[in-house]
């Protein structure tokens, strides 16, 4: 951040690795509801886990892009008027999805790691475990994604609902940051 003054919308790249990621984690919620459906052995449940493990490797790609991008561009400012409890709630909602959105895959990816198994990424090619078996990593690495996704519903919720209440209640321009690109104005 150089000084420069923040935008009135997010960038192109931004926006785009935002509804990436929301579209990649709506499908990958869906897998993995699935799979706990899919009955075991079953080749039906080893597409949806090959599914869900390379769309999550595709969630980590994305995640890291997404933190290197905001790292290098400052994002749209809050609105002066939204209260200060909000504006910390808002801080506090996107840092944690940020983190989520990045460990869970990651933990996934341990947890497959410390199973000893490879993860294919669409059964284009294969990451080999990169780490000794470990039974008890292995576990605590689920235990680290199966409990996330509650944090992760809990935080989608809060950032879905402070975008209906400031794309539809407020009417604070919000929403509008992430949905398109700034216009100048005209006065």
């Amino acid at each position: 951040m150089n000084g420069e003054a923040a935008p009135a919308a997010y960038d192109r790249p931004a926006r785009f690795l935002h509804w990436l990621v929301a579209g990649l984690v709506a499908t990958v919620v869906g897998l993995g509801w699935a799979l706990a459906w899919a009955p075991r052995n079953s080749p039906a449940r080893d597409v949806i886990l090959l599914l869900h493990r390379s769309v999550g490797l595709a969630i980590l790609a994305a995640m890291l892009l997404r933190l290197l991008w905001r790292w290098r561009r400052r994002p749209p400012p809050l609105p002066e008027s939204l209260p200060l409890g909000a504006a910390l709630l808002a801080r506090a909602t996107h840092y944690s999805l940020y983190l989520l959105l990045t460990l869970m895959p990651l933990a996934g990816w341990l947890n497959a790691a410390f199973e000893g198994h490879a993860v294919s990424l669409f059964g284009l090619f294969a990451l080999p475990p990169f780490l000794d078996e470990n039974d008890r990593l292995s576990q605590f690495a689920i235990l680290v994604h199966l409990v996330g996704q509650y944090f992760l519903y809990l935080f989608v919720a809060l950032h879905l609902a402070a975008a209906f209440v400031h794309g539809v209640v407020l009417r604070d321009g919000v929403v509008a940051r992430m949905l398109s690109p700034a216009r100048p104005q005209r006065g």
